[in-house]
């Protein structure tokens, strides 16, 4: 049995989050490898490594974040490293698209989210490093090791400012009330709970607010935002109960559609997201904050054999 600590190490990165990237390569104090990765004329992904990966421990930086080719990329990325001869390949994942596709809630629908674990074993990943995933039984799709992060270590460490006091955490739907329960225990917070239907795919009715939010300052948690429709609305809600000033966290900026539109005209005095996804465009009511240095911290963990439990903790 070889010891991989005496590998070298290797980072590379796909196409769709290079800033990110080449900041937990920067703070991992490593170089990004050299790959070249381009579009034939129809669109097929070619994928090419420009240096020797024999026998490294290496690591692969890409979010999948839509379109699906960032997947095709990644995908491609291990099959190259696999036939290039590297020792290990683990796929560094901040955000896992598909993820909201886990179980078969509907007759005739795909769990896509597995069938993404598969490919990605398949393809001849050995582990995998990823971030707030959108249900946490996606990490019993794999057989081989999958080190789940959280944004709480990152949020925790950046909301300091008054309006911890008075504060009530806020999950915007029940799927987010565990993740929100955390946050209020770290924060030192109360809970708040938004009852609503979901009549049809990002579209959300608010019915109730379960907690007391009257005259308190309320965060709303959530592990994405898409198109914001639940995350406005919940705000809306919020506001109407009375409550002072709103403000939201959510690890995914996806941000589809009229999701920066929304999120300008609404109540929300300030969202605050990572940086797992590129912004489309900057906006004065949204503020990012990096995920570099935690991802840089648990590479250089996974690649010495130290225990990363403490960068996880809910």
């Amino acid at each position: 049995m070889f010891d991989h600590r005496e590998l070298p190490i290797s980072l590379f990165a796909g196409r769709s989050n290079p800033a990110l990237a080449a900041a937990i390569a920067a703070e991992a104090g490593r170089p990004l490898g050299r790959v070249t990765i381009r579009n034939f004329a129809d669109g097929e992904v070619y994928v090419r490594y420009e240096e020797s990966i024999r026998g490294s421990d290496l690591f692969i930086i890409q979010s999948t974040p839509p379109p699906a080719e960032t997947w095709m990329e990644l995908l491609l990325m291990v099959d190259a490293a696999r036939r290039a001869s590297a020792a290990r390949i683990t796929a560094v994942i901040p955000y896992f698209g598909y993820a909201r596709q886990d179980r078969k809630d509907q007759p005739r629908v795909s769990i896509a989210a597995r069938m993404l674990a598969k490919m990605l074993e398949q393809a001849g990943v050995e582990r995998v490093l990823t971030m707030d995933l959108h249900a946490a039984q996606i990490q019993g799709f794999f057989d081989v090791p999958v080190d789940h992060l959280y944004g709480s270590a990152v949020f925790e460490a950046h909301y300091t400012d008054g309006l911890r006091d008075n504060l009530v955490v806020v999950a915007p739907d029940v799927g987010a009330s565990k993740v929100a329960r955390a946050y209020a225990k770290r924060l030192g917070a109360d809970l708040a709970l938004i009852d609503k239907r979901r009549p049809r795919p990002n579209v959300a009715e608010v019915m109730n607010i379960i907690g007391e939010v009257e005259g308190r300052n309320c965060l709303l948690i959530d592990d994405m935002v898409d198109t914001a429709g639940t995350l406005c609305s919940g705000a809306e809600a919020l506001r109407d109960a009375g409550a002072l000033r709103i403000e939201a966290f959510a690890t995914h900026a996806l941000l589809s559609g009229p999701a920066y539109d929304r999120i300008e005209a609404s109540c929300l005095g300030r969202l605050i997201v990572t940086d797992t996804i590129p912004l489309k465009r900057t906006s004065p009511k949204i503020e990012v904050i990096s995920v570099a240095p935690l991802f840089a911290d648990a590479i250089r963990r996974i690649y010495a054999d130290e225990s990363i439990s403490t960068l996880f903790v809910e």
